[in-house]
């Protein structure tokens, strides 16, 4: 699978500005944990975080292009990847699309839960429960908190899987970050 290639080569090599560490791990899953502070208030945090296609990371998608990606941020809704129509294909053929995970509770500028499993977790028979908190901070700051609980049978070893897994959440946090604290 070309995703999860992807995904455990890249978690190999990159540095991961969030602080971020796998806090739990046992055969039945895992806790990734990933802090960040940034210069934005809690509402600029969320605007820019349910748009991942402005800073996830395209290697870490089935298409290569995170322009693909969506998030509708209500109970129910999709993290979701639409797929490229095939080339000449004729326009009223439905386009493919992606599940990443489901959106189970959304309170704008506060918290973002998501369930599903990311990446190579998808094809396995895991659940996964992202929890994402923003906490209003000193001067117009937000501390975006990122905690990935994983449970359930999977093929890949929990102890080996959870620090790519981290690395990768992290990363994810760190591209946001730097989104929200362009450099000049």
């Amino acid at each position: 699978m070309r995703f999860m290639g992807i995904m455990l080569g890249a978690a190999l090599v990159l540095a991961v500005p969030a602080a971020g560490e796998v806090t739990a791990s046992s055969d039945a899953g895992f806790v990734s944990r990933n802090v960040v502070d940034v210069k934005a208030t809690p509402q600029e945090a969320w605007s820019s975080l349910i748009a991942p296609g402005g800073w996830w990371n395209g290697q870490h998608t089935y298409t290569g292009n995170a322009a693909n990606l969506s998030i509708d941020a209500r109970a129910g809704g999709c993290f979701c990847e639409n797929l490229p129509r095939a080339k000449n294909a004729p326009a009223s053929e439905p386009v493919g699309s992606i599940e990443h995970m489901r959106v189970v509770y959304a309170e704008p500028g506060k918290v973002l839960r998501l369930s599903g499993g990311l990446g190579p977790l998808q094809s396995e028979a895991v659940n996964g429960t992202l929890t994402i908190r923003l906490k209003p901070g000193e001067g117009g700051t937000t501390r975006i908190a990122w905690e990935y609980v994983v449970g359930g049978y999977m093929r890949h070893k929990p102890s080996e899987i959870a620090p790519l897994v981290d690395q990768v959440m992290g990363e994810q946090l760190g591209r946001l970050a730097a989104r929200l604290q362009p450099r000049n």
